[in-house]
């Protein structure tokens, strides 16, 4: 090391606090207030390392919204996961509605970029097609594929109407409607709808 040079600073968890910081700057600013320069302010790092761990704005935001979705999609899974029945399936439906899926202002916000950025840019839609694909499929451990999709559908429209309603149902009625939504059903599906 040469006099007045400092060195390498050891940062192992780097990137990943580049994405995280990046997320948190589109919640603040919205995709197109979203800069290197805010990203790396926001993940204290020098914006020259932005380079170094991602060709480019594009890429990082692939990434973000990739994990953002990713994490939505775990959670969305573990639900219906540990519905033991169809019964217990329709009430996951309703929690994920009423209390899972933008269950913060902040994923709210990032869920509304993300389908924003992909109705503007087809280069994102990848990322939002393999979301509803993981829902269904999720869905699928209790309801046949048809079913699958228009509660998926139904999912989306309502968590929407929920987070921004200003008389939003309640948690009743968001049961009650995807009780009539999945009709009585045969009971479990064996295999996993097609993507």
């Amino acid at each position: 090391m040469t006099a007045g040079t400092r060195p390498r600073r050891y940062d192992p968890e780097r990137r990943d606090r580049i994405i995280d910081a990046c997320l948190d700057v589109v919640a603040a600013h919205g995709v197109a207030g979203t800069t290197l320069r805010r990203v790396a302010a926001a993940a204290d790092v020098p914006l020259g390392s932005m380079t170094y761990h991602f060709a480019g704005r594009e890429e990082l935001l692939r990434e973000a919204f990739g994990r953002f979705s990713r994490e939505a999609s775990a959670q969305f899974d573990r639900r219906m996961a540990e519905a033991p029945d169809r019964d217990a399936a329709l009430s996951a439906v309703a929690r994920l509605i009423t209390l899972d899926v933008f269950a913060t202002q902040r994923d709210l916000v990032l869920s509304h970029e993300l389908y924003t950025l992909a109705a503007r840019d087809p280069a994102f839609r990848d990322l939002t097609n393999d979301w509803m694909r993981r829902s269904r499929d999720a869905l699928g451990r209790h309801f046949d594929p048809a079913t699958c999709w228009v509660l998926d559908a139904f999912i989306e429209g309502m968590t929407i109407h929920r987070a921004l309603d200003t008389e939003p149902p309640t948690g009743v009625d968001v049961l009650d409607a995807v009780r009539r939504l999945a009709g009585p059903g045969p009971g479990p599906v064996s295999s996993r709808p097609s993507a």
